[in-house]
């Protein structure tokens, strides 16, 4: 089960990463963003270690701090739910 909980970390973290390089990517152009709450919920949804790395990567929400802080308790609730299904399954 852990490997299984691996790949799924890792397909979500590579979707997420991909979001906010999206986001990005629209916030230069000024066009339509990502809302943020979709970027929160696929970092807490499995996809916490990509939402970081794209963060240091583009550069990207590292100045707001009101989303880091989010971004910490999306990381906690991904935390919490890889630490679930480790003990359930």
């Amino acid at each position: 089960m852990a490997l299984l909980l691996l790949v799924i970390v890792a397909a979500m973290s590579l979707v997420t990463a991909l979001l906010f390089g999206l986001d990005k990517v629209q916030a230069k152009r000024g066009a339509r963003r990502v809302p943020e709450a979709r970027l929160l919920l696929a970092a807490a949804l499995f996809g916490a270690p990509g939402a970081w790395f794209a963060a240091s990567l583009f550069r990207h929400k590292t100045r707001k701090r009101s989303f880091q802080l989010r971004l910490v308790v999306a990381s906690a609730i991904c935390a919490g739910l890889c630490y679930g299904v480790l003990e359930v399954f």
